[in-house]
């Protein structure tokens, strides 16, 4: 096929001897001849910088009748490699373009397909179209692309959040982050891998371009802190930076590492009491790293002790931390420390609950060092989430945090008081009874 197209001087009359060639070579089936012919017809197109031949030339020989799908395939291939060598930007777009136009629809391009799609996209986003480049990535779905590898697919759905997360549409975003699990950036990737059974779907090896598993991971988790940022959910994001912490790259540098915990710590702080942010805190106040920075690690102690904090001591010695931004990044401003000023009452809320069963309105808000109404604001909106149990009598000003019984717990409770009394009772006739029987020896003897 080669000297075929070399041998004829002009390039139109080279493509129509290959154009024959190529027809004679499908209409016998032979996969071999067919795939060269389309090949060569792309290279002197290629040689010859005909671009708009290149373009004619590609579409022409997808619609051919009974087109064998390896010699589409091989043509995608092969002009997928041109795309980086066009003169000037229209030229590549619009080789990009007829390239989609002839991979849509057929499942055996699909990757190329998806991979030129990620290529306009980067364009349309250099030129300032994001919302247009985010429509173009939406149109792939990657996740049931059984060819591709693990690493590239979790690769593009990070892209298409990305984009999505630029375009400031949360809700789409949350939904393409939900197409990766998690457990995914866990998995062993030491292990061999094992060898495709005959029939499986042969799957193809990631670009020299595609991140690894641990930077993925990385990537991963800094786009669901911008998600969660933007919604003020500090638990997720706490959650987040501690997934990023425990990336083994991150943990053996020193430098990373460190401003890292000191965001756990502050996000921990900010989060709203529950089970969860409880459990976070006291396997963060475990972590021997925790030593390196102490004032942290003090802070945390502070909310696990049940005693009260008083706030203006508190934000006296970290206000120039907490202010610092290079360290805590731009989402943390006066609405933090507001929310701050929120958890440190809510600390004490619930620390004043342990120790006190009934209190007055008036000493509680002394103890929180805030006006009575606020205190009572305070402990209606712990009420109304849950976090605590109580009960305000408004015009008696008491409050009572004791939870009410009801009749089951109430006859419950005084069975096993009742029990014990008994068991008591026995005890003291058992004792009475042994006395009795050693005063009565004693006499005889």
């Amino acid at each position: 096929m080669k000297q075929l197209g070399e041998n004829v001087g002009s390039l139109d009359a080279a493509i129509e001897q290959l154009l024959n060639a190529e027809k004679h070579a499908r209409l016998a089936g032979d996969v071999a001849a067919t795939r060269n012919a389309v090949t060569e017809i792309l290279r002197l197109c290629f040689e010859a910088r005909a671009w708009k031949t290149l373009n004619d030339q590609i579409a022409l020989l997808s619609k051919r009748r009974g087109q064998l799908k390896q010699a589409v395939t091989a043509m995608v291939q092969q002009a997928m490699q041109y795309t980086d060598e066009t003169p000037d930007l229209e030229t590549r777009i619009e080789l990009i373009k007829t390239l989609n136009s002839v991979s849509a629809g057929k499942i055996y391009v699909e990757i190329e397909r998806a991979r030129l799609i990620k290529k306009l996209a980067k364009i349309k986003e250099e030129q300032g179209l994001i919302a247009e480049a985010a429509d173009l990535m939406q149109e792939i779905a990657v996740e049931t692309f059984g060819a591709m590898a693990k690493t590239e697919k979790i690769a593009f759905i990070l892209e298409q959040v990305r984009l999505c997360l630029d375009c400031q549409d949360y809700v789409r975003a949350q939904i393409l982050s939900r197409k990766i699990s998690t457990r995914v950036f866990d998995a062993d990737v030491t292990k061999e891998k094992k060898k495709p059974k005959e029939g499986d779907n042969v799957v193809e090896e990631a670009p020299a371009d595609i991140p690894s598993l641990p930077e993925l991971k990385r990537i991963y988790y800094e786009l669901m802190i911008r998600y969660y940022s933007h919604k003020n959910d500090y638990l997720e994001i706490c959650r987040c930076y501690k997934a990023i912490y425990e990336i083994p790259s991150v943990k053996e540098n020193l430098a990373e590492w460190i401003p890292i915990l000191r965001k756990i710590c502050w996000y921990l702080v900010l989060s709203p009491h529950d089970p969860m942010q409880s459990s976070l805190l006291n396997s963060t106040l475990e972590d021997k790293n925790l030593s390196e920075i102490p004032n942290f690690k003090l802070l945390l102690k502070q909310l696990v002790t049940m005693e009260v904090i008083q706030w203006t001591t508190l934000w006296d010695s970290y206000k120039d931390e907490f202010e610092n931004q290079s360290n805590l990044g731009k989402n943390l401003g006066e609405k933090a420390a507001e929310d701050l000023r929120e958890r440190v009452i809510e600390h004490n809320i619930i620390v004043i609950s342990k120790y006190y069963g009934r209190t007055t309105l008036k000493r509680l808000a002394e103890l929180l060092c805030l006006s009575v109404q606020e205190a009572e604001k305070h402990l209606s909106d712990m009420v109304v989430s849950k976090a605590l149990v109580a009960k305000i009598d408004r015009p008696m000003g008491i409050v009572c945090f004791q939870r009410a019984k009801d009749s089951n717990d109430v006859l419950i409770s005084w069975a096993a008081n009742l029990e014990r009394l008994l068991d008591l009772v026995e005890k003291s006739c058992h004792q009475i009874h042994k006395e009795t029987m050693v005063h009565k020896a004693a006499l005889k003897v």
